[in-house]
């Protein structure tokens, strides 16, 4: 029996909802919402941004921790 069938939410934009118009790599508590516990970068699904959000969001990240600000994602280990 097929499910039925029931529209997608679109996930609300964080950075709209907060009125922030430009990522700074130094707003660390704002860019740790986009990190997993691993500390990956979320994907654009999952955190609801528009593509160049999510590019400026990243961009920001990648500033952050090379001023060691936000750490790197941590390998799975064992196997």
């Amino acid at each position: 029996m097929p499910k039925p069938y029931r529209p997608v939410r679109r996930k609300r934009n964080p950075l709209h909802a907060a009125g922030i118009e430009e990522v700074d790599w130094k707003d660390v508590a704002l860019l740790r919402t986009f990190l997993s516990d691993r500390g990956k970068i979320r994907a654009r699904r999952v955190t609801g941004l528009t593509p160049r959000q999510q590019r400026e969001v990243a961009v920001a990240i990648k500033n952050a921790r090379e001023m060691a600000l936000l750490p790197y994602p941590t390998p799975k280990r064992g196997g």
